[in-house]
């Protein structure tokens, strides 16, 4: 015989146990969407600073070719796409622009560098 007032207790645990594994699911779809956030960010960068890079060397003649084509190569060899491309021709710096998909809700990740001569 059960003691009086514990029929309503029944099953209370197993919503409590469902309601937290939903809550701990969650976090780490969070923490997966950040790490994939910061992934890209970091790949974003990369290939910009070697798009820049590229197209510095191109600028200054000591690689053939178009400084912005030469960027968008690299660019895309390193999973990005090249967004703008710009040579000031009075200090001969590049400033590049790249773009890494991420397939997230927030768009692509984005990269810029500037590359250049010393002064």
């Amino acid at each position: 015989m059960r003691p009086r007032g514990t029929e309503r207790e029944r099953g209370a645990g197993t919503v409590l146990a469902l309601g937290l594994g939903l809550l701990l699911i969650a976090a780490c779809a969070a923490v997966l969407t950040l790490a994939q956030a910061l992934s890209s960010a970091a790949k974003a960068a990369s290939a910009a600073d070697l798009a820049a890079l590229a197209a510095a060397d191109a600028e200054r003649g000591l690689r053939s070719g178009n400084p912005c084509e030469l960027a968008g190569t690299v660019a895309s060899l390193n999973g990005a796409g090249i967004a703008s491309c710009e040579v000031e021709v009075a200090g001969r710096t590049v400033r590049v622009v790249v773009q890494v998909t991420t397939g997230a809700p927030w768009g692509p990740a984005i990269g810029r560098a500037r590359a250049g001569p010393p002064p």
